[in-house]
């Protein structure tokens, strides 16, 4: 027995003809179209869609663009501008050339912008969430000036325990956090008292990155395939200093991060050929003042940190540090970390780091450490 369905292009032209045309009251069908026949009819309809948009001038295009780009400054208005984007390939393009990067602009609009130095004259405002029940941690990019609102969602992690050693498996899906991720972005590896992390991303930022392959990429890629399944490429280092006799005073720690040279200008980085060179960008916490007031370690947030905790932390460049991106300033604060409530932390960072390695760094900061404390 055949199968049958009511027929939609019959409904459209029955709906056209006149009264007492048709059969009455009938209702017509007509045999079930293979899945082969219809996907191959939805190609030639999206093909067919396609074509009709990409007609438009190139002049007009861009201008469409340009125009809904200035007229959505912050998210949820700024999806209008990725919705732009995925119209086809030559909107895509026009996007691509038009929307510039976190550095130029202050903001995020393509996950490629994640991997991109942020902004140079101000600091990007972000906060995380905190999950202690599942292990999970979500970055937001901040959308009032608010501490906490409802944001806007950029990355995930969640950690994991694998013998003497924590790994945090970073993802842009906030439902895919498992080794052997499709949408992972990088990692974090700890060393056994979790004083020592290594950061490692899955694109190569630069020629020449270092790869290595980690135990655990080894034990899921028989299961699993994902860009993390293969090399890891290192890209920084995040360490805190022992504090064995228990001196007075909060963690010290000092980060190590290859950051590219010349960084290109384009949203997309896949338009161009990433950088030959890298450079070493190092950072030291600030070092604290004593309140006698207030009896405890004290450090200006500006507003942005309301509950004291070992975690919080400023991130600064060593004095004379020579360095391509001019942040050789004890006073010019790279990123701060800092505790608002129970389970949310402020996060605001600035060029050259991006939201990425903003991210991984302030997860080194969870979790205990009495071997620094």
């Amino acid at each position: 027995m055949a199968l049958w369905r009511r027929s939609s292009s019959w409904l459209t032209s029955c709906s056209r003809a006149p009264a007492g045309i048709g059969g009455g009251n009938e209702a017509k069908v007509s045999p079930e179209v293979a899945p082969e026949e219809a996907r191959e009819e939805d190609r030639r309809a999206e093909a067919e869609d396609e074509e009709r948009w990409s007609r438009l001038l190139p002049e007009l295009l861009t201008d469409i663009v340009r125009r809904v780009d200035a007229g959505a400054e912050r998210w949820p208005p700024r999806r209008d501008v990725v919705a732009c984007a995925c119209v086809c390939r030559r909107w895509r393009d026009a996007a691509v050339s038009v929307v510039r990067p976190p550095l130029e602009c202050g903001r995020i609009t393509f996950p490629s912008s994640l991997k991109q130095p942020g902004p140079r004259d101000a600091p990007m405002h972000c906060f995380i969430r905190r999950n202690k029940s599942t292990s999970t941690f979500y970055l937001y990019l901040s959308l009032t000036q608010a501490l906490t609102d409802k944001g806007k969602f950029l990355l995930a992690a969640r950690r994991f325990r694998h013998g003497a050693h924590t790994e945090y498996i970073i993802s842009y899906d906030s439902d895919d956090l498992y080794p052997g991720s499709n949408s992972g972005v990088g990692k974090l590896r700890s060393d056994f008292l979790g004083t020592k992390f290594l950061m490692y991303d899955n694109q190569k930022p630069y020629d020449g990155a270092k790869s290595l392959k980690s135990r655990s990429s080894r034990r899921f890629a028989s299961k699993q395939i994902s860009p993390l399944s293969g090399d890891n490429l290192e890209v920084g280092q995040v360490s805190y200093r022992f504090n064995f006799l228990k001196s007075r005073g909060p963690r010290r720690m000092h980060c190590s991060i290859q950051c590219p040279v010349g960084q290109g200008t384009a949203s997309d980085p896949s338009k161009e050929k990433p950088p030959s060179t890298s450079s070493s960008l190092s950072l030291k916490n600030k070092a604290p003042r004593w309140h006698d007031h207030l009896q405890c370690w004290c450090l200006n947030f500006h507003g942005r940190v309301t509950v004291a905790s070992v975690k919080n932390f400023q991130l600064v460049a060593p004095a004379g540090t020579s360095d391509p991106w001019g942040v050789g300033d004890e006073e010019t604060v790279i990123l701060q970390f800092g505790k608002i409530e129970d389970d949310a932390f402020t996060m605001d960072f600035r060029h050259p780091l991006s939201a990425y390695q903003a991210f991984a760094i302030c997860l080194t900061s969870f979790g205990t450490k009495l071997a620094c404390e």
